[in-house]
């Protein structure tokens, strides 16, 4: 386990690196309700082709630091991987074009990071979530509003923790049952995900992001000067990939004008929310194709 210290939190990540740290960096981000070893097909893949490969835990997903009282608004979130990035730069390797990978949150948290800091990024992916203007008007549609009803159930206090936690986390299975293609199952990973929401303060802190997602006052004053930042266009090349079963994908379809730079969209057959866990194969074709070879130092 790489440990690196970043925006005053002690991030745990995962990482293979079979370069002895020539290579680029590929920083992969993870969603909810997931982890890092989310990235387990893709991270053997990117190594052997010659990549840095880093997937940290999140901000509140033990073993990453569980921080109370604090702040888990998207500017946060940003600032987060913002100094991961910049941190992992002053490490032997470092100094080279980094790309970005984000799923679900880690979507969410990359389109707004491109958006700000697109000098630190050389090329990206997002999965299964659109631009955030799409997001928003979304919110008008009643499938929609349907498909993420568990943002507004999160708004409510204390229940939500207590519903997601009976039963052994069925809520959880329930989650995964639902956003998935049919017929998946992926019950040892599933398992490791309701281990990491057991753990103390995990579960209030994932739950805060979506609070703090619809609720202004709950985010840091101090970051607005980059929350500005993160409404502009795009300027870095982009992949967004969608499943196919995934609702979503009709909302990343027609989202190019948010970009700037060289954008692609594709959709994965068979696969729903989890893409890259759902068909693997064909995701991390995705992610090798549209990364490159690898430009050691």
């Amino acid at each position: 386990m790489l440990h690196v210290h970043a925006n005053g939190l002690d991030f745990a990540c995962l990482s293979e690196d079979r370069t002895q740290g020539r290579g680029p960096l590929v920083l992969l981000l993870h969603g909810f309700p997931n982890h890092a070893h989310t990235w387990s097909h893709q991270m053997p893949a990117l190594a052997a082709a010659g990549y840095r490969v880093v997937a940290p835990f999140l901000r509140g997903y033990a073993p990453t630091a569980v921080p109370a009282p604090a702040y888990f608004d998207k500017a946060t979130l940003v600032a987060d991987v913002v100094a991961l990035i910049r941190a992992l730069d002053r490490t032997p390797g470092g100094g080279q074009p980094v790309h970005l990978v984000g799923q679900d949150w880690g979507a969410i948290i990359a389109y707004a990071v491109l958006a700000a800091h697109p000098e630190l990024i050389d090329r990206a992916v997002v999965m299964a979530v659109p631009h955030p203007t799409e997001v928003a008007a979304s919110l008008l549609n009643p499938r929609h509003i349907h498909r993420s009803f568990h943002w507004w159930f999160f708004q409510l206090p204390d229940l939500p923790e207590r519903a997601i936690a009976a039963h052994d986390f069925a809520f959880i299975d329930y989650l995964w049952d639902y956003w998935t293609s049919p017929g998946f199952e992926d019950a040892a990973h599933v398992a490791s995900v309701k281990a990491t929401l057991a753990q103390p303060g995990v579960l209030p802190a994932t739950l805060a992001y979506y609070r703090a997602m619809l609720d202004p006052a709950r985010g840091d004053p101090a970051l607005e000067p980059l929350r500005a930042l993160m409404s502009r266009p795009i300027a870095v090349p982009t992949l967004a990939l969608c499943g196919a079963d995934d609702l979503r994908a009709e909302l990343m379809r027609d989202q190019g004008r948010h970009f700037t730079d060289e954008y692609r969209y594709a959709e994965v057959p068979g696969a729903g929310h989890f893409l890259h866990r759902e068909q693997p194969a064909a995701v991390t074709r995705l992610l090798l194709d549209w990364l490159g070879p690898a430009r050691p130092a």
